[in-house]
């Protein structure tokens, strides 16, 4: 770039750099999808279309940056871990920040339209997403994030599950449903839903319970040796390659208990 007198005003950006050898975390999240879920008429209390949309979105955005190792994803919010050895961007905080929520707005919208092709978007409300990102020093906490992420997503399907069943099949206003559950515990709603409605939350779809998970599942592609940070580029093209040919896997299972992490020890290399 051609120097001028102008461009004193370089001198006042900042940037944030995430230092080696720790996790980050990307999180996305739909801006104003509330109203964006009314606008489009989702079914409630989920819309397994929607979900399908947000998941086919989220793979997209994992298969063209090799660098995510696991994704969990909950209605219209999604975290993606990188590797710990990442170098994307330089780890430049603003250019993950824009990388992540405007690929992920962009794949959106295009599963939106081969899922719901009768379902145009609309100018005045097209869906869009922010980012975040979180640095985690070691891999208890990586566990204990996504632990965290999943509880929220069982806390919150009980709670609009039993709310729209009160709103739908037991005809009470919203108002009133807001009543009927303030204070309730989680085993006074499943007591709701199984006396009242004949409904046992336990048989309720997993997707729904736990949210998804996306995992590159070929422990041989990704291994790394250990003195990565001194590979030289040609190596790092090559694991990259590797890393772009592993398989993605999409799953609705428990990630709060061992087991799920144990026989994965490779997301943590």
């Amino acid at each position: 770039m051609a120097n001028s007198r102008f461009e004193y005003v370089r001198s006042f950006e900042r940037e944030n750099i995430f230092p080696q050898e720790t996790y980050l975390v990307v999180r996305v999240d739909g801006r104003g999808f509330h109203k964006f879920s009314a606008e489009y008429d989702f079914t409630k209390p989920n819309d397994l279309d929607a979900l399908k949309v947000m998941n086919l979105a989220a793979r997209s955005l994992a298969e063209a940056i090799p660098d995510i190792i696991l994704a969990y994803g909950d209605s219209d919010e999604y975290s993606f871990l990188l590797r710990k050895n990442c170098e994307l961007f330089e780890r430049r905080e603003s250019k993950l920040i824009s990388t992540f929520s405007s690929t992920i707005t962009a794949y959106y919208q295009h599963h939106w339209s081969v899922v719901f092709p009768s379902k145009p978007l609309k100018i005045e409300r097209l869906p869009t997403f922010d980012a975040r990102v979180v640095m985690y020093p070691t891999a208890k906490l990586i566990k204990d994030y996504f632990s965290w992420r999943q509880v929220d997503c069982h806390i919150n399907n009980l709670y609009n599950t039993s709310f729209w069943t009160l709103v739908e099949k037991g005809h009470l206003t919203p108002k009133e449903a807001e009543e009927k559950l303030k204070g309730t515990l989680a085993a006074d709603k499943n007591e709701i839903l199984f006396k009242e409605f004949g409904i046992n939350y336990n048989n309720e779809p997993e997707i729904f319970k736990k949210g998804s998970i996306l995992v590159r599942e070929n422990p041989s592609l990704l291994a790394v040796p250990e003195d990565g940070s001194n590979l030289s580029e040609r190596q790092k093209q090559r694991e990259m390659k590797k890393l772009r040919k592993s398989k993605i896997e999409l799953y609705h299972i428990d990630i709060i208990k061992e087991d799920f992490w144990s026989t994965r020890q490779y997301i943590f290399e």
